[in-house]
């Protein structure tokens, strides 16, 4: 009898042990990720048992508690690669080494728009970011307000950890931001040009809006710079669309010309209060860099190859700006057929 206890827990002993060192058992993936909430070890437990990251509950509780996990564990995204085991599992949520997340950011319009880019990317949920945002006390120590918030964003691709705080998040932005403007001459360039990088900024997200091609960009960079410099109305159509904030439309109607807002260029001079989009750090350059030129008007070309004519005199504005109409009216005239 003595022989055969021996054997029983000598045998646990080995599977103890065997089981502090085993593989995880996610069959068919290299990683794994899950999320610690404050939940209670317990529970968090049973997530990885039903993610079949540890094989049994109780080990996991053990080991956990001799290494005084619950007193180290910090809130966030954790991921497990295959053939890891549960010691290794245990360490890593006792040293807090959390997984990364990438924060990509491309355009936005809205102080919306990023709310949700935000909760989709990191743990906090998308009315908690929009409150933040849209709060001015919030915004004051990164130096901007809600109508400047996107001038903090330049597009790019941020590694960050999944629990980053809305503080620490706006910090990197505000770091990134100088780090964006000390580069290349742009602080030089700006002031060379008359422009304080927010307006240079905002007038690069209403080119961004115009044209998709790079060319034309730069002559419509220069077309705006003219008019603000000649103290005449931008009419920029894309500030009709952000007024409105209705991004779908597809054609600027007169009537949509009167739309009582701040943003809109037709009926205010100068640039709009902020930026209506996150542009392409390329257009902020082609802003920075727009050739000198006499042209005050630009228009799409007939052939709708999205590219425009671009006019020093109204006259010969209005010429293409008939030919396009008109082009424009026959098009629609064969889609309703």
């Amino acid at each position: 009898m003595k022989k055969i206890v021996t054997i029983l827990i000598s045998g646990l002993l080995i599977y103890e042990g065997i089981n502090l060192l085993i593989i995880t058992t996610h069959f068919g993936k290299d990683k794994i990720s899950f999320e610690y909430k404050n939940q209670g070890l317990s529970i968090l437990a049973d997530t990885l048992v039903a993610k079949k990251i540890i094989l049994d509950k109780p080990s996991f509780l053990v080991l956990a508690k001799i290494l005084n996990v619950e007193a180290k564990i910090k809130p966030g995204k954790y991921l497990v690669k295959k053939n890891t085991s549960l010691l290794t599992i245990v360490r890593m949520l006792r040293n807090r080494q959390q997984a990364t997340v990438n924060f990509v950011l491309n355009k936005v319009r809205t102080r919306g728009e990023l709310a949700r880019l935000v909760g989709n990317t990191l743990s906090m949920d998308s009315a908690t970011a929009a409150a933040f945002f849209n709060n001015n006390d919030s915004l004051a120590p990164f130096g901007v307000d809600t109508t400047q918030l996107l001038t903090l964003f330049i597009p790019n691709t941020y590694t960050m950890y999944w629990s980053t705080s809305l503080p620490t998040l706006m910090q990197k932005m505000k770091e990134q931001k100088a780090q964006f403007w000390n580069a290349n001459d742009r602080r030089a360039k700006a002031i060379s040009i008359g422009m304080s990088q927010q307006e240079v900024y905002t007038l690069a997200s209403i080119v961004d809006e115009e044209t998709n091609y790079t060319s034309d960009k730069s002559l419509i960079a220069s077309v705006y710079q003219n008019r603000l410099k000649k103290n005449m109305l931008l009419q920029a159509c894309p500030t009709i669309k952000f007024a409105m904030q209705d991004f779908t439309i597809t054609r600027i109607y007169e009537k949509y010309l009167s739309t009582p807002s701040l943003y809109n260029t037709y009926k205010n001079k100068g640039l709009p209060p902020g930026p209506i989009c996150t542009p392409n750090p390329k257009t902020i350059d082609l802003v920075l860099n727009a050739p000198k030129t006499d042209y005050l008007y630009f228009v799409a070309k007939a052939d709708f190859s999205g590219y425009h004519h671009f006019s020093a005199t109204y006259e010969e504005h209005n010429k293409f700006a008939k030919e396009y109409q008109q082009k424009l009216d026959e098009y629609l005239q064969k889609k309703k057929r």
